[in-house]
C-alpha cells in the first residue's frame, strides 16, 4: 500500500458549527511522508499545526487542535473522511479558527477530496497492525483496542441515550473505504432539545441548524428525517474514526466502544499512540505532559509569579490528574520568607493544590468558559518542608461533583513523600460573570 494525496487544489466555504465564523478551507497536495497540516491564513506568520495527538486540546464536544496557541476546532469530520479514503498527507489553509460545519457528516468532505482527485505516491502507507491489548475505563464508558485477524480496523460501538428515539444502539463494522463512504460517512451529527440551553449559555452550536444537526425531542427528529434508523451510533462510529487518524498510522485491530465521546477517545488515543511509540522504538515512550504551560494558561486565569503549576503529566479522564511544581531558588517569595533558610510556604503549597484542582475541574467537559473559586479548605496537613530543589507532584482527584460545586481531594509529594494534604472545596461560576 502506498501513501496517498489529493492530485489538485480545492476549496469551500460555510460556517463553524460551535462559533458560526464563516470559514474558507482550501485542500492542498502535500508530499509524501509530511502528513496532514493546517495553515491559518488569517493569522501573521501563517501558523502550521500538524495534525497529531501531541496537538489535542480538550473542547467541549468536539476534537481541537492547538499549537503555541493557535486553534483549529471541530477537526474530527474532516479526518474522518481522510481515513475513510486512505488519505495520508495533504495541506487544509484555513481563514478561521473552526472547519465548517456542512450537514454535519463527513460525507461533504469525502464529495470534495473526490473532486481533488486522489493521487497515489511512491513512500509506503504507515501501517500498524496492534499486538496487545490497549484500553481505557471511566465508569460506564470503556475503550478497548485488541489485535484482529482482518486486513483493517474493525470497530464494535454501543451507544446509550435517554431519549427513546436513540435508546441503545450498537453497530459492528469493518472499516475499508467502501463500508465508510456507504455506511458511515452520510451519518450526522446530533443532540437533545434537553441540551440546547446548555450550549447556548456555553456561547457554543451559533453555526447549528436543523439542517447540519439533527435535533432529537424524545421519540422525533426535529425539522427533518434520519438517513438511517440507526444514524446515532453510526456517526458515534465516525467520530471514533477522525479521533483515531489522530495517531498518524493506519491501525490494524478490533476496537470495541460503549459510550465514549471525544473526551474519551482522545485518551485512549494518547495510550494507542504509546503503544505505536514503544512497538516501534524498542523502547518506552518519552512521557510527554497532557498539558504545558501554554495550555495551562488557557485554563486557569493565573499568571506569573501566581501560576504554581509546570505541567500535567497525567490526566485519568474528569476524575484523576498529576501536575508538577519545580521548586527554585529563583521564586519571588523567598527573598522575604525565610530568605537565609528559605522554604516554601505552606499557604503556597496549597494554592498549588487548588490551582491543579482546579485545572482538573475546568478541563471537564463543559466548564471551558468557567473559573473555579475557593470555597473551603478542609482536614489540611503538612507532612513534611519543602525546600528550593524540590519537585512537588500534585495529586488530585475529584471527590463530588455537581453542576456548580466540586470538592477535590488533593495532595503534594516530594520524592515519594507526603508533603501536604487537603479537601478543597469549589463554586464553578462563568468567566464572564
Amino acid at each position: 500500500m502506498k501513501q496517498i494525496t489529493i492530485r489538485k487544489s480545492v476549496n469551500y466555504e460555510g460556517v463553524g458549527l460551535f462559533t458560526g465564523a464563516p470559514v474558507k478551507i482550501t485542500l492542498l497536495p502535500a508530499a509524501s511522508n509530511s502528513g496532514v497540516t493546517f495553515i491559518r491564513t488569517d493569522l501573521p506568520q501563517r501558523p502550521r499545526i500538524p495534525v497529531s495527538i501531541d496537538n489535542v486540546e480538550s473542547l467541549y464536544r468536539r476534537t481541537c487542535l492547538a499549537k503555541e496557541g493557535v486553534r483549529i476546532e471541530t477537526v474530527e469530520h474532516f479526518l474522518a473522511a481522510l481515513a475513510g479514503l486512505g488519505i495520508d498527507n495533504l495541506e487544509v489553509e484555513i481563514n478561521s479558527s473552526e472547519l465548517p460545519a456542512v450537514d454535519g457528516s463527513a460525507q461533504p468532505f469525502i464529495d470534495l477530496l473526490n473532486q481533488a482527485g486522489l493521487a497515489e505516491q511512491d513512500a509506503p502507507k504507515k501501517v500498524f497492525p496492534l499486538k496487545k491489548p490497549v484500553s481505557f475505563t471511566e465508569k460506564d464508558i470503556s475503550l478497548i483496542a485488541l489485535p484482529n485477524d482482518k486486513p483493517n480496523l474493525t470497530i464494535d460501538y454501543t451507544l446509550e441515550y435517554d431519549a427513546p428515539l436513540i435508546g441503545t444502539q450498537h453497530r459492528n463494522i469493518e472499516i475499508n473505504t467502501p463500508n465508510f463512504i456507504k455506511e458511515i460517512a452520510p451519518a450526522r451529527t446530533f443532540c437533545l432539545t434537553s441540551e440546547i440551553d446548555h450550549f447556548k449559555a456555553q456561547g457554543l452550536g451559533k453555526g447549528a441548524n436543523y439542517q447540519n444537526t439533527l435535533v432529537v425531542d424524545k421519540d422525533k427528529v426535529v425539522n427533518n428525517k434520519l438517513r438511517f434508523p440507526d444514524e446515532f451510533v453510526r456517526h458515534k462510529i465516525l467520530d471514533l474514526i477522525g479521533d483515531m487518524y489522530l495517531l498518524n498510522t493506519r491501525l490494524i485491530g478490533r476496537v470495541i466502544a460503549v459510550k465514549s465521546g471525544h473526551e474519551q477517545n482522545l485518551i485512549f488515543v494518547k495510550r494507542l499512540a504509546e503503544t505505536v511509540s514503544e512497538t516501534l522504538t524498542g523502547t518506552a515512550p518519552r512521557t510527554r505532559a497532557w498539558l504545558d504551560i501554554r495550555e495551562l494558561q488557557n485554563i486557569l486565569p493565573h499568571r506569573y509569579p501566581f501560576l504554581l503549576i509546570d505541567k500535567v503529566i497525567e490526566m485519568d479522564g474528569y476524575q484523576k490528574a498529576v501536575g508538577i511544581k519545580n521548586v527554585t531558588i529563583n521564586e519571588p517569595y523567598f527573598q522575604g520568607h525565610f530568605p537565609g533558610q528559605p522554604v516554601m510556604p505552606a499557604v503556597l503549597q496549597i494554592e498549588a493544590m487548588a490551582q491543579m484542582a482546579g485545572a482538573l475541574l475546568i478541563r471537564r467537559a463543559g466548564n471551558e468558559n468557567k473559573l473555579g473559586i475557593l470555597l473551603a479548605i478542609d482536614k489540611v496537613k503538612f507532612r513534611k518542608t519543602v525546600v528550593p530543589g524540590d519537585q512537588l507532584r500534585i495529586e488530585a482527584e475529584t471527590i463530588r461533583y455537581k453542576s456548580r460545586t466540586a470538592e477535590v481531594f488533593t495532595r503534594a509529594l516530594v520524592d515519594g513523600e507526603l508533603a501536604a494534604e487537603a479537601y478543597l472545596k469549589f463554586m464553578l461560576v462563568d468567566k464572564n460573570a
